[in-house]
């Protein structure tokens, strides 16, 4: 399934995100040379409708096709036949950001344990996923460390950093056990900003010779813990307000993304006003709905203060990955550790 390369194949670097099948037969992982040996990982299209990671690391290699690299680079391409199509997976296909614990009878566990076998064979410097969302989200970086090294990288994209361990079967997940990763949020695709902040990242990390071993200042971060994933229950039926549906969003939810809301705001219309329509998992799988949602005259309400991430008007999405996450503020003053 995982096809390796050693230099970038012919044609690659003129091609869109739905092309690249032409030129690639799947899954492909390609490692380049550079002043220092020791990698960094860059990973891309995990979601094949999510091309600012391959419009940026494109623009990087194109900077680099006469020149060395300050570092090596091991650059992962991943769901290509989704990215012809621009999906996030095809039908029948696991997402591809959820595969990365290799613990099923998935074609793909085999190509995830090889990628990981051969960047700790190259000592892997640092790991950065590079990701879209489709709702209205400010850029910023993911980490599952609360470690020093964790924090210099995501701090080097954005002072809006989230802790999260659930899901657990992401691919920053699996690379912190090998070295400081990220996931880097980059707005919507296709936007110039988003590119343009990916390839200066990519390149500010590729020219980085060592992470810090002490504990930097952290009081000019935003930091937020991601406390549970806000799930669909079964079957049920979802879109837009005034839609004949069991849950009917609420027109610009997308934009309460990344702010604090107060208790009794509201995300939704309900259509069972004594039906929980949705499931909130904590970092344990359980269902604490009632901790943080309540339905109040027929909205879906919020009970507690808390940030919500990746609300999105894309039901599709909303089907095939969650509603949002929601975050609390997380104070690493005792925490922090190198």
């Amino acid at each position: 399934m995982l096809t390796v390369y050693g230099s970038i194949p012919d044609g690659l670097l003129d091609c869109e995100a739905t092309e690249l099948h032409s030129i690639l037969p799947g899954p492909s992982l390609i490692h380049l040379p550079g002043k220092h040996p020791d990698p960094l990982f860059v990973s891309v299209l995990l979601h094949g409708n999510e091309t600012t990671g391959w419009l940026a690391v494109r623009e990087v290699l194109r900077h680099y096709q006469e020149k060395t690299l300050p570092r090596a680079l091991s650059l992962f391409i991943g769901n290509i036949h989704a990215a012809k199509q621009a999906a996030r997976h095809l039908e029948g296909q696991p997402d591809y950001n959820r595969i990365w614990k290799a613990d099923s009878d998935l074609d793909e566990d085999d190509m995830v344990r090889e990628i990981l076998e051969q960047m700790e064979q190259r000592n892997v410097f640092a790991s950065i996923d590079i990701h879209n969302n489709s709702g209205h989200n400010p850029h910023y970086a993911c980490i599952n460390r609360l470690a020093t090294p964790f924090f210099e990288l995501a701090t080097m994209f954005s002072n809006t950093v989230v802790y999260f361990l659930k899901p657990d079967s992401v691919q920053s997940l699996a690379f912190a056990n090998l070295c400081p990763a990220v996931t880097v949020e980059c707005g919507k695709p296709n936007e110039k900003s988003g590119i343009t902040h990916a390839s200066d990242f990519i390149l500010s990390a590729l020219s980085l010779g060592e992470f810090e071993e002490h504990s930097r200042d952290i009081h000019n971060l935003n930091i937020f813990h991601t406390v549970v994933i806000v799930k669909l229950k079964e079957g049920l039926s979802i879109g837009m307000d005034g839609e004949d549906c069991a849950l009917q969003l609420l027109p610009e939810v997308d934009y309460l993304n990344f702010n604090e809301l107060e208790p009794g705001k509201a995300l939704a219309r309900v259509r069972e006003p004594d039906y929980m329509p949705v499931m909130a998992l904590n970092e344990f799988g359980k269902d604490v709905a009632d901790k943080y949602f309540e339905i109040r005259d027929g909205m879906l309400c919020i009970t507690t203060e808390v940030m919500p991430s990746m609300l999105t008007l894309d039901m599709d999405i909303i089907r095939q990955d969650c509603l949002c996450y929601l975050m609390e503020r997380l104070d690493l003053s005792t925490t922090l550790s190198t």
